[in-house]
């Protein structure tokens, strides 16, 4: 039997009181979790797709592709409509964990390329306009479930005449809609259709003096002497032999700056592997057992669907971790081999008499069990920057340690 198409039958069909409707852009009366829908008037034949609209994105979006090659305005604009759905009113489906009405507002606010406060949706934004859309909701606390149950009646509805035209039919779904919770996605072809995350650079070091009770500036009531800050010109440091030069162990040369988001080229190499087996395998296997699972019925007490979608949230967490820091993540070749510890070195030491090879790495690539410590570990900071034949003392919880470098690679 077809399931009714607009989203109020919908949400009843599920077994959720349907609640609204509300007219887009105005605040939903939702505060708590739950699921909803944008539903336009009436079935529209056309996807009304501004094209103005279309080109600001594209120019905003310089990482945008259409089928990897950079799209003008029409054929973006024709890729969104080739989704469009004629005889369907329903364009988005969404849920909250939190505030059904804090994310339809942010969805609201969002323009189009930007990722915050909210990207679902973000094809709405596409369109010439949106007077007498609606939202409809329904509260509940099981979100991913209904949201799932709703999608898969929304699909349940289309009509053969509307699957005929769609360039995926593996995965239907509202036209604003562009992946299921479960992590299958439409085939659309874009790709970097949203900006970068902006990485925000850390905080400066701050100080804090001590001085002895009378002493601050102005205690005894003399007028505080004007700050004077003595700069003192660094001088290169020489090279040392490969024999050792013996340095004491309490001296300070400049140390090399290593930017928290630094990475080795075997780092990257490692962490695009880690995300090609997550997406390419894992992923599909996950979503594979989240079906089969959702067909051994009730969703609440199904222990097998809700162990699936817990590492299916894992994944996708990991997932966007890896991606984030590739983003951000500026590659550092290794220094000279015989030259100073840097970002990829192989450091022989000398420690209580025992010799250890350290490869200093970035905090993501860090395993101690094999040797590969991070360039923000006491051990890394000590040993950056310093030379064959140097020695440093880290001080660690058992006391302090000595190591004296013996050879860089």
């Amino acid at each position: 039997m077809t399931l009714p198409a607009d989203a109020a039958s919908l949400l009843r069909s599920i077994g959720l009181r349907a609640d609204g409707p509300i007219v887009w852009g105005r605040p939903v009366p939702a505060s708590g979790p739950g699921v909803f829908i944008v539903e336009l008037p009436a079935p529209v034949a056309t996807a009304p797709i501004e094209l103005t609209r279309v080109g600001k994105w594209i120019e905003r979006v310089e990482t945008l592709r259409l089928d990897d090659e950079r799209p003008n305005s029409r054929a973006l604009a024709a890729r969104l409509s080739s989704f469009w759905l004629a005889s369907q009113t329903i364009v988005y489906i969404g849920a909250s964990d939190a505030s059904v009405a804090r994310r339809v507002a942010a969805i609201g606010r969002t323009e189009l390329g930007d990722r915050r406060p909210n990207s679902g949706g973000h094809w709405l934004r596409t369109l010439r306009s949106l007077d007498g859309v609606r939202v409809w909701w329904a509260p509940t606390d099981a979100t991913e479930e209904y949201e799932d149950a709703l999608l898969n009646a929304f699909a349940a509805n289309v009509p053969d005449v509307d699957l005929a035209g769609l360039p995926d039919r593996t995965v239907v779904l509202p036209w604003a809609n562009l992946r299921r919770s479960t992590g299958e996605r439409k085939a659309t072809g874009l790709t970097g259709w949203l900006l970068p995350d902006t990485v925000e650079p850390p905080a400066p070091p701050t100080f804090a003096v001590r001085v002895p009770d009378g002493d601050a500036d102005g205690a005894r009531g003399e007028p505080p002497e004007p700050r004077r800050r003595t700069v003192t010109p660094r001088v290169p440091r020489p090279a040392a032999s490969a024999t050792g030069g013996g340095r004491a162990a309490g001296s300070s040369a400049p140390l090399p700056a290593v930017a928290v988001n630094s990475l080795t080229a075997e780092g990257d190499a490692r962490l695009r592997a880690e995300l090609d087996e997550l997406t390419l395998v894992k992923r599909p296997q996950i979503i594979a057992r989240i079906r089969t699972a959702k067909e051994h019925g009730d969703l609440k007490e199904n222990a097998e669907y809700h162990a699936a979608r817990e590492e299916q949230s894992f994944l996708e967490g990991r997932v966007q971790a890896i991606e984030a820091r590739l983003r951000s993540a500026v590659i550092v070749d290794a220094p000279v081999a015989g030259s100073h510890v840097g970002l990829g070195s192989v450091v022989t030491v000398e420690d209580d008499g025992e010799t250890i090879d350290y490869t200093i790495v970035g905090a993501d690539e860090s395993d101690p069990a094999r040797g590969r410590i991070s360039s923000s570990s006491p051990v890394g900071r000590a040993l950056l920057g310093r030379f064959i034949g140097d020695t440093v003392v880290v001080a660690t919880p058992a006391g302090e340690r000595r190591y004296e470098i013996l050879d860089i690679n």
